[in-house]
């Protein structure tokens, strides 16, 4: 369980920050950097709850949750023996979740004829953020998981990618099922 009876505690005042195992990174670190944009995603969509409401509102309130798991996930080195707890992790599960919500989300829409440029309502506007700032967590985890000894785990990856394919086809449900959408024109302004 978590206690934070302190905000404050200087502890990250000379720009390093502690990992789950408690062990000292910059705040500049690879994998701060990549939690801290999963936290960025959290964050957009908390904005983008404001503009909603019923069955999508749920849906993202679930992935508000996940996001602070999945920020557990990376803040928790890829050598769990050294800790007391077993630490946790992404499951498939949530990923499942995540893939029946978007074919739930998905069955009422049309199909697309062009790509879809951010904007319509307020809602699709800020989903399509918060998808681009999914993406960049995810590039972010991707080079992670490149680097020798920082392991991501698979399901992480996975949740990632499938985020932002939520938060595309929710842009789209957000914008009258697909019949607000403002589709590019290729060359239009030539």
């Amino acid at each position: 369980m978590v206690k934070l009876n302190r905000i404050y505690t200087r502890t990250g005042d000379k720009g390093t920050t502690a990992l789950a195992d408690g062990q000292r990174r910059s705040k500049s670190d690879l994998r701060v950097e990549t939690y801290g944009t999963v936290d960025e995603t959290n964050a957009c969509i908390g904005m983008v709850r404001l503009h909603t409401q019923g069955h999508l509102d749920g849906m993202l309130g679930a992935i508000q949750n996940d996001l602070f798991d999945l920020g557990a996930d990376l803040a928790t080195p890829p050598s769990p023996e050294l800790l007391p707890y077993e630490p946790l992790r992404i499951v498939a599960s949530q990923v499942e979740r995540l893939e029946r919500d978007i074919d739930a989300l998905n069955e009422a829409i049309p199909p697309l004829k062009s790509f879809v440029l951010p904007g319509g309502s307020a809602a699709s506007a800020a989903l399509h953020v918060a998808r681009t700032v999914c993406r960049r967590a995810e590039r972010l985890a991707v080079s992670l998981a490149a680097r020798e000894g920082e392991d991501v785990s698979p399901e992480a990856l996975r949740y990632l990618n499938r985020l932002s394919d939520f938060l595309f086809v929710a842009s789209r449900t957000a914008n009258a099922d697909g019949a607000d959408d403002v589709l590019w024109v290729p060359g239009a302004n030539r």
